[in-house]
């Protein structure tokens, strides 16, 4: 007779609960690396959608053209291309070119509402690393508090044994307080690695709108360029 090979289906319910066994083990410490868990998924979800909706990684090509334009006396065509972009570096670039052809500014005071532009636009793109900044560093501070605090009560429990003290009591009270050491480490690792990318693509993009603004303010202005689209505006 063929043997019958038992197959075993693992239970669906005990993931959740060594879960939630972990963080009885952990305490407070491990379950306020949870929430912070949580916040750092959502900011790093968030601060992707947000960069891409102003145009991180997409809106380069119009916007170098749009320069280029401008660069090569083709002030009217660069606006023009630029109206309607909602990327920072279009916003950016567009503002640049109305405050150098309004004529009611002079040199430094366009170059100063170009600045005050780009700082604004700069804070959009900067926004949100803060709180990610701020779980990076306080996580594994509160996974060694937990197991600071965890060690202490082993050893108390320790002490108050005495000479009735098992080892391998103590030896699963000092691995429950290192629980929390391991916990803080996992969600500060991608913490830090979101914020180091994150600061990547904002120099990038503030790189890009500087080098935008000095070739706008270097090129000559033509006579009456950018007429039309202040006066459509």
């Amino acid at each position: 007779m063929d043997a019958i090979e038992i197959v075993t289906v693992p239970s669906t319910a005990d993931p959740l609960a060594r879960i939630y066994e972990l963080l009885g083990l952990g305490g407070p410490a491990i379950a306020a690396i949870a929430l912070l868990s949580v916040v750092a998924l959502a900011l790093i979800l968030w601060k992707t959608w947000r960069l891409a909706v102003l145009g991180a990684w997409n809106g380069g090509p119009c916007f170098r053209r749009a320069v280029t334009l401008w660069a090569e006396g083709h002030q009217d065509d660069a606006l023009e291309l630029l109206k309607g972009r909602c990327t920072i570096r279009a916003r950016l670039a567009r503002a640049a070119m109305l405050a150098r052809c309004d004529p009611s500014l002079d040199d430094s005071s366009a170059q100063a509402e170009t600045g005050r532009v780009a700082q604004s636009l700069l804070m959009q793109a900067r926004s949100g690393l803060r709180p990610l900044e701020l779980i990076a560093t306080i996580a594994p501070l509160l996974g060694l508090l937990g197991t600071v605090l965890g060690m202490i009560a082993a050893f108390q429990a320790l002490q108050e044994a005495g000479s009735r003290a098992d080892p391998a009591a103590l030896a699963g009270g000092i691995w429950e307080a290192l629980l929390t050491t391991a916990a803080g480490m996992a969600v500060a690792i991608p913490a830090s690695v979101a914020l180091t990318w994150f600061d990547s693509v904002v120099d990038r993009l503030r790189h890009d709108m500087e080098d935008a603004a000095t070739r706008i303010f270097l090129r000559p202005l033509s006579t009456k360029a950018g007429t039309k689209v202040l006066a459509a505006e």
